[in-house]
């Protein structure tokens, strides 16, 4: 992979051994971005939760009370600031540990597989992607197959 566009910033606000470390979240954010055509320098924020704070921020933005395994918070500055700025803030991605292994284990995958996976799906919803309606959705999880093939990740969708 090329130099590094994207400045990323991790909080572990969970309290977990063997969580991934900084450089597997740049390698996994490069990642997406690359596999998504993003050639602008930007910076992301990761924050690593529990359940709790998980489930109050999906109360909170999502109207559904529990926790969940991704929130994806774009940012929304004006134009006119994002000019001045030498990197964009593409926004926030909160993750729940607790969720993220409960899930690689109840799909039969690696802990990693399945961290990478989240990273690289936060970071393309923080591009604009979504998985709404069934085109988007087709697009997005294609796109988030293709990139993960690229790092050896079996399609999380099998």
């Amino acid at each position: 992979m090329s130099r590094a566009l994207c400045t990323v910033s991790l909080q572990k606000a969970a309290k977990h051994r063997d969580l991934p470390k900084l450089a597997d979240f740049r390698l996994w954010v490069q990642a997406a971005l690359q596999g998504a055509g993003r050639q602008k320098a930007c910076e992301v924020s990761i924050r690593l939760v529990e359940a709790d704070e998980s489930q109050a921020l999906n109360l909170q933005y999502r109207g559904k009370d529990k926790p969940t395994n991704v929130l994806s918070f774009p940012s929304d500055l004006p134009e006119a600031v994002l000019d001045s700025l030498p990197r964009e803030p593409l926004g926030d991605i909160i993750i729940c540990v607790p969720v993220v292994y409960a899930e690689a284990e109840e799909a039969g995958k690696t802990s990693q597989a399945h961290w990478t996976h989240l990273t690289v799906h936060g970071i393309l919803h923080l591009l604009g992607f979504d998985h709404i309606e069934d085109d988007e959705a087709e697009e997005m999880e294609g796109l988030e197959i293709r990139i993960l093939d690229g790092m050896g990740i079996a399609n999380p969708y099998e």
